[in-house]
C-alpha cells in the first residue's frame, strides 16, 4: 500500500500536489488526462474512500489524511460551480 502523490491542474491553472495513502488513485486517474469536473470528483471520491478503507483493513482505523485530502479537493472544486466546461488535469502520479 505505497503512499502516492498526484499533481492536479485546476481550471484556473493552479497546480496542487495531493496525497493518497494507497496507489489506488492510479486505478481511477491517469497522468496526462483531463477530466470534466463532475467525473473528476466522482473518481477521486471513489479512490480516496477506497484508499482509506485499505488503511482501515490493514491497521484497524480509517485514514484521516485521505479524508482530509478529499475534503480539500471538494472545497477547491466548489469554487468552479456553474462552470460547465471546467476540467481538472492529472499531471502526474508518483509513489
Amino acid at each position: 500500500m505505497p503512499e502516492t502523490h498526484f499533481t492536479l491542474r485546476w481550471p484556473d491553472g493552479f497546480e496542487e500536489r495531493c496525497y493518497s495513502p494507497s496507489s489506488v488513485i492510479g486505478e481511477l486517474l491517469s497522468a496526462g488526462t483531463s477530466y470534466p469536473m463532475k467525473d473528476f470528483l466522482h473518481r477521486t471520491r471513489i479512490a480516496l474512500v477506497r484508499a482509506s478503507n485499505r488503511v482501515e483493513a490493514k491497521y484497524g482505523f480509517a485514514c484521516s489524511s485521505a479524508m482530509a485530502q478529499l475534503d480539500q479537493i471538494e472545497v477547491r472544486a466548489a469554487t468552479f460551480d456553474g462552470q460547465d466546461d471546467a476540467t481538472v488535469t492529472c499531471l502526474n502520479i508518483s509513489q
